[in-house]
């Protein structure tokens, strides 16, 4: 506050709590003796394609008290808008629950897709084929409507929980940010359900290689990831876990230790293994050998978690393959 100049404008880019703007500017205020321009401008880079989506933004927002405000930001932003993509400018407080929304919003729609598939299980109904039928509706899309093991990582679930405190603090029941949670929290035990009826619960002294540690391709984040629920369950049955990820290797060792087998590359952790459980939809995975997977593993059994492979083509090719809202085959 001592070094701003009375024409500095003071931008916050951080995802915080509504309101927060309006405390950075009370508290300018205080140090200073004057009123001082703080605008909101939250990020909406994901991880893994920041660069891209930094350059290439869908939108700008922006919350402002002043147009002049305003202004100068759009004419900052002007040359990674050349493609009319919207400046949008607005109240702070706003902008500080635009980033919350947004998120909130793709969580729901995972989190969705998911319930769904739990119930084409029950039903001997295809989730990509309801997918399909769904997503062709100009009014729905298909982003975020992967069904999988659940999302993971530093945003969906902080935020959803944030908007969910921030809604019960103002006496409003979030009913469908806790419905998403827990759906959530829940789709996590997915793949652990699947393995234990395999096996009939007795994993103790089995080998079982995961593919995918990272909550995500291209990144090496595992915070909240569905893979490490998976690990914690194994290592707890008294399973061997052989691992990989071409990012994320480090990190779990950071957390595992030696409890652990980390493997360079993804063959290598199928050697004996009982199973493979798929966590993580890099590339690496999704055109593997199969004749070479066979052949490493102990049975032929995959626990697809993204649902990376054709159920008909990998009961030609005799493996039991389970995956996410579709009928397991080769049982």
């Amino acid at each position: 506050a001592p070094h701003l100049r009375p024409e500095a404008i003071v931008v916050t880019k951080s995802t915080v709590p509504v309101g927060t703007n309006a405390k950075i500017y009370a508290r300018l205020k205080e140090a200073t003796g004057r009123d001082c321009d703080v605008a909101s401008n939250p990020e909406f880079l994901k991880e893994g394609s920041a660069i891209e989506d930094f350059i290439k933004p869908d939108r700008v927002v922006v919350g402002v008290r002043r147009q002049e405000v305003a202004d100068v930001l759009q004419e900052l932003y002007k040359p990674f808008l050349r493609t009319e993509k919207p400046f949008l400018a607005m109240s702070p407080e706003s902008a500080e629950l635009t980033k919350y929304v947004a998120n909130a919003l793709l969580s729901t729609k995972i989190s969705f897709i998911n319930e769904m598939a739990n119930m084409c299980e029950r039903m001997n109904a295809d989730i990509n084929d309801v997918r399909r039928g769904i997503g062709h509706d100009s009014r729905i899309g298909f982003a975020f409507l992967f069904p999988g093991v659940g999302y993971g990582g530093s945003c969906f679930p902080k935020d959803v929980r944030a908007l969910m405190k921030m809604a019960e603090e103002l006496g409003v029941e979030p009913r469908i940010m806790r419905a998403v949670d827990d759906v959530n929290e829940n789709q996590k035990q997915v793949a652990i359900e699947k393995i234990q009826a395999h096996f009939a619960g007795k994993l103790r002294g089995k080998t079982m290689a995961v593919w995918g540690l990272a909550f995500k391709p291209r990144t090496d984040d595992i915070r909240e990831a569905p893979a490490l629920v998976l690990i914690d369950w194994l290592l707890s049955q008294g399973a061997v876990v052989r691992v990989h990820d071409p990012e994320a290797m480090e990190n779990v060792r950071q957390q595992y230790g030696d409890k652990l087998v980390y493997c360079p590359k993804p063959m290598e952790a199928l050697d004996k293994a009982d199973a493979l459980a798929i966590m993580t939809e890099w590339g690496d995975y999704q055109r593997p050998e199969f004749k070479e997977m066979a052949a490493r593993l102990r049975s032929p059994v995959i626990f697809d978690g993204r649902n990376l492979y054709e159920p008909r083509k990998m009961q030609r090719l005799g493996f039991t393959y389970h995956s996410i809202g579709r009928p397991a085959v080769g049982m």
